[in-house]
This record gives C-alpha cells, structure tokens and sequence, in this order.
C-alpha cells in the first residue's frame, strides 16, 4: 500500500540540509517529489563530497531534473510545473527565488493553490535575514546551545541534529502538511516561512517553561537533563564503552539502586541536587566495574531506563532495531528507515538516491511537456 502523502506532487529546490531532509521526509511518506538540480557540476571544495552519489541518504526516494536557471526557458518550463504541483519547497537565502522569477507572487499567479515552502536560518525578514549561517548559529541564538555540554566545557554542538533537522526541516515538513490542509478548505495556498533559530527555539518549549519556574540553573551541566543529575547521564564501563541511564521517576531510581546493589544512604534523597557532584562519582566507579554486556545483561529491559551506548555500525544490529526494522539497506548503504509507522499505509524509500538530471526527459514526459519540446530545450542545454 502507498504511503500516506500518495498523489502529492513536489518540486523541490535543491540545496544543503534542511531542504533534502523536508523532502526526504515526503517523499518517503508517499509524495511524488522531483529534485529540481544545477544543471552544471558541483564545483571543487564542496565540503560534502558525497551528494549527487549512492551515500546521499537524504537524496533517496525522488527523481532528478537539472536545469540550467540562467537561462529563460528553464524558468519558464519551471512555471510549467509549478502549475502541476501542490507543494514548492527551497532553501536559498531571501530574495534568490523572487530574482530567477520564480518566487512566491510569481508561482501562486500560475497555481493558487501552491503550498510555497521556505526554509531558512534566520527566517526571511529580520535584521539577520540577509546574513550566512549554520546549524550552530542559529542553535546558538534560540538559547538551546548555552545548556549543551559539561559545566567545564564550552557548549557543546549536538551535531546538526536540532537545527538543520529538528528546528528546520521537520518544521518546515509540519508547516507544509498544514497549509496543505488548510488549503483543501480554502482553496489557496500560501507562504511557509520557517526559521531554524525559531524551530530551535520551540524544541527548547519545556526547558524555557523549567527555568522559567525556577527549575533550571544557567550553569550547564548542574540540571535535571543535561547531565548533572546522577542518575541522568551516561557513564563508561570497564571495556570502555558506555551506558545510559534514565532513572527519573522514584519507582525507576529505586529499581537502579537495588540492580547496583547501593546501600550507600547518600543516595536515599534523589532529588538533592547539592548532592548530585559527589554522587555521580560514586556511581560512575560502580559502572566502570562491569562491561557493557554485563550491564545489557542486569539492566537491558528493565524499569531503570537503561539502554547501551552503540554506535553507527552497533545501531542497525540491535535486536529492537532489528525488529522494528528500523534501519534499512538502499544500494548497499545502511541507513535509518522511513518513520513513523502507520497502521494502514506503508511508508517505503521508492529509489535509491539520483545523480543530478538522471531522470530529466523521464520527469517532464510525466508531467505532460510534449515530447518536441523535450528535444528542443535539450539541444539548447536547458535541461
């Protein structure tokens, strides 16, 4: 059975980050997303070397167009899409849409019912509109990456996770959904304007409701969840790998204690966090005395909130994971799988990730541009 977003069209700017993963993230739900794709090489110095290749994870799942925008007939063929599609999606900084003549005003003239999403670092208006950034930057502006660390480290980058991906990309994602939604009933569609420092920021709802109680301290690594409670926190074992542990909740702390064998009476009063330095040293000799294994073996399953700490390769081999079928094999490239899961519909990855203008004739056959005209914009080197 297809996936949920079957009969969804999308046409796809191709960019860096946030963009391919909102697109992934359709495309494997089912929609028909075409990558719309430089039509020149990518340039020397590209410091992800492996997109438009095997390994372009983000990239599975949608055909390739390269076109050659500088030229009039490319963007003229692209409003001829744009007519066909229920969704636009790009990632350039404000402005560059709206100078090749393919912005918002100009794509909802020729279809009013367009979903234009847009995906950017500071949002398209705002003094930093104009302004490069990164992950980390606009991580760093929503308050979310002050907390990240240890209290005698500088903030640490949670990798791009929370910016590009979970600020940016999923929230560009949830806002196309909506307007799409919003447009069955109104029949027009709009403009999303997604802004990785805001998604960020509302990743950080419960956090900013912590502190705002009195609940969070400013000093990094002293708090509830990011590692200055004893029982919150990772630890090394004795074949140094790591260990998690969860154990929040009474009931789950006192499991921890009787499967660590503590009897310590310091560790009766869980929630004194005067008490929590000198406790996490005692417990962290306590699991540096087991491997991992051994504490798989006491704690794997079990009410304390354990899990083991694996790696990219340990990850896709874990039973659960496993079971779930929560990784998959695509060219020869284990990657995560397609989520959620729904009851009826089946998400898939439908192709393996294209080179740049792969299926070019391919997609605009499909989409109803005569053949003659396929001819003629390729002997002009338009696609």
């Amino acid at each position: 059975m297809a996936g949920p977003l079957a009969g969804i069209r999308v046409i796809e700017m191709v960019g860096l980050g946030p963009c391919p993963f909102a697109a992934m993230m359709l495309a494997d739900m089912g929609a028909e997303v075409i990558r719309i794709d430089r039509k020149s090489a990518p340039g020397a110095g590209n410091p992800f070397p492996m997109l438009g290749t095997r390994f372009d994870v983000m990239a599975r799942g949608r055909r390739s167009l390269a076109l050659d925008l500088k030229q009039p007939e490319a963007r003229a063929l692209m409003l001829q899409l744009v007519e066909q599609a229920d969704v636009l999606i790009e990632g350039f900084r404000p402005g560059v849409m709206e100078r090749l003549g393919l912005g918002p005003d100009a794509c909802q003239v020729r279809n009013p019912r367009l979903v234009y999403g847009r995906i950017t670092g500071w949002g398209q208006t705002g003094p930093l509109a104009q302004s490069a950034g990164h992950d980390i930057n606009y991580l760093a502006l929503s308050g979310m990456l002050q907390p990240m660390g240890r209290a005698d480290t500088p903030p640490a980058p949670p990798l791009n996770l929370v910016g590009d991906f979970g600020g940016g990309a999923m929230m560009l994602a949830f806002g196309v959904l909506c307007a799409l939604l919003e447009a069955r009933t109104s029949g027009q569609g709009q403009v999303v304007d997604a802004a990785m420092v805001e998604g960020s920021a509302l990743l950080g709802a419960m956090i900013y409701g912590f502190r705002g109680f009195g609940a969070w301290s400013d000093q990094r690594g002293t708090n509830l969840l990011d590692g200055g409670a004893h029982f919150y926190d990772t630890y090394a074992c004795s074949d140094g790998k790591f260990i998690s542990i969860g154990a929040i909740e009474p009931q789950f702390y006192a499991l921890l204690l009787r499967l660590c064998e503590i009897t310590d009476p310091a560790f009766d009063v869980q929630m004194d966090v005067s008490l929590w330095p000198e406790l996490k040293l005692k417990i962290a000799a306590i699991f540096s005395g087991k491997t991992q294994s051994e504490w798989c073996m006491l704690m794997e399953g079990s009410e304390v909130c354990f899990a083991p700490v694996l790696d990219m390769v340990e990850a896709p081999h874990h039973p659960h994971n496993v079971s779930r079928g929560s990784f998959i094999d695509v060219d020869g490239v284990t990657q995560p799988a397609p989520a959620p899961h729904f009851s009826r519909s089946t998400p898939e990855v439908s192709a393996a990730p294209a080179t740049p203008g792969q299926h070019s004739a391919e997609i605009l056959k499909d989409w109803h541009i005569p053949p003659e005209t396929i001819i003629d914009l390729r002997s002009r080197n338009v696609i």
